[in-house]
């Protein structure tokens, strides 16, 4: 797999969707799975101007593409995820 990235290397994980799915949670779970060293001080969370919609980051530290592409496959399968980048 081709990627620009250096490994080990910290990587932004983002997603979004709406504020009472509790995102950051899910967010938190799945990454967890994947890079359990990640602190819950790594996530940010900023909500929409209406507060419909919630936007979170995890900064991780990233070993490989191939714990990148886990994350966003499960970030993109999950119902509450509205979207992952």
């Amino acid at each position: 797999d081709e990627t620009l990235l250096r490994f080990p290397c910290r990587f932004p994980i983002k997603a979004m969707g709406r504020s009472e799915a509790g995102i950051e949670a899910i967010m938190m779970a799945i990454i967890e799975r994947h890079a359990p060293e990640t602190s819950a001080e790594a996530l940010r969370s900023r909500p929409s101007r209406n507060g419909n919609w919630i936007a979170v980051t995890v900064e991780i530290e990233a070993p490989s593409k191939g714990q990148l592409d886990g994350i966003y496959r499960e970030l993109s399968d999950h119902r509450q995820i509205t979207c992952a980048f």
